[in-house]
């Protein structure tokens, strides 16, 4: 943290409006606000870097060596495997935090479109009308709706945007089931949080699994949602296993991370009938390769990477900051501090 009438350099990479980079100099008089919308370290000076103490970033990263005075980088995503593979960030000297819960709100949308989508037979509203026919049988059976009042939805990974569609999932009149690593502390203070979202008490879901219990909890599942940070115990966690536990009319949304699911066993789930279907905004691979057979499934409903993008992105991203640098400067604890060793 900075001595009390030290002055901070903060450097961002990221390309912001102007607005926002004006709120953030009038954050205090203790900042010294430089911009340098880059992609690459080396097109920073030499002295900028020399000097910052605080960076905002997308992946911007220097070598330990070049910024000796760095105590804390901030990203501009929820995400930040990628950045801590950086040498910078793998000595744990320096602090980082990340983005988390900016995006609880319109990725909770994104998860009930999905959920709505597959409940009320949207995909076969749109074979129909590709075929401009009506259904030879009955269609009060063939678009019977799945209601989500009274189904079961598994969230796995009890953070800001799990908290959130557990709080909407339990106003709809849903089950709501989770899979949190610290079952013990359901809600987490030291988070950010949109004001009125999200589940602060810890009060919307049914049942908390840990994740070695994460087999038992799909079983019960009418929806599968993934919003678990990836990381070397979360990769490949949605695999054969999972896949043959769940139910044959479950669906699966993922919006986490591409590395969570076995695609493999996803391909193979989505074409013997294992689950129902899926909705996949995030790959291992991205953009998801022309050639991949996941793009000819009828059953699943791709999107590229885009459930956590929103009109206000930069704004709310910013308001967060802001947040943490009124902290830096009071040398108080900083919110949504990414544990090292934990991977988020």
């Amino acid at each position: 943290m900075p001595d009390a009438s030290e002055i901070i350099p903060v450097l961002i990479t990221f390309p912001l409006e102007d607005e926002i980079v004006n709120a953030l100099r009038k954050v205090s008089d203790r900042l010294e606000i430089l911009v340098y919308p880059v992609r690459d370290p080396r097109d920073v000076p030499d002295d900028v870097w020399n000097r910052v103490m605080v960076l905002y970033t997308q992946n911007v990263v220097p070598e330990p060596a070049q910024a000796p005075r760095l105590r804390w980088v901030h990203a501009h995503s929820a995400g930040v495997e990628h950045l801590l593979s950086q040498s910078l960030l793998q000595s744990g000297g320096v602090l980082l935090t990340s983005s988390s819960g900016i995006h609880a709100t319109i990725m909770m949308e994104y998860v009930l479109m999905m959920m709505l989508a597959f409940g009320h037979r949207l995909l076969t509203m749109i074979e129909y009308k590709d075929s401009t026919t009506w259904p030879a049988e009955n269609r009060y059976r063939t678009f019977l709706p799945q209601p989500l009042r009274g189904s079961t939805v598994g969230i796995v990974g009890y953070g800001s945007i799990g908290r959130e569609i557990a709080h909407v999932a339990h106003t709809l009149g849903m089950e709501v089931l989770a899979v949190k690593r610290d079952v013990r502390h359901p809600a987490d203070p030291d988070s950010y949080n949109l004001p009125g979202a999200g589940d602060p008490e810890g009060i919307y879901f049914h049942r908390l699994y840990p994740p070695e219990a994460l087999i038992s909890m799909v079983k019960e599942c009418d929806y599968v949602v993934l919003t678990v940070p990836l990381t070397e115990s979360t990769r490949a966690m949605v695999n054969t296993q999972v896949f043959e536990a769940m139910k044959s009319s479950a669906y699966l949304i993922n919006i986490s991370r591409g590395g969570v699911v076995d695609e493999t066993a996803l391909l193979h789930a989505l074409q013997t009938g294992q689950i129902a279907g899926a909705a996949m905004d995030v790959f291992e691979s991205e953009p998801l390769p022309e050639d991949s057979p996941l793009w000819k499934l009828p059953n699943l409903i791709i999107s590229p990477h885009i459930a956590g993008n929103m009109p206000d992105y930069n704004e709310k991203a910013a308001a967060l900051f802001i947040d943490n640098l009124k902290r830096y400067i009071a040398r108080k604890d900083l919110l949504n501090l990414v544990d090292h060793a934990q991977g988020y």
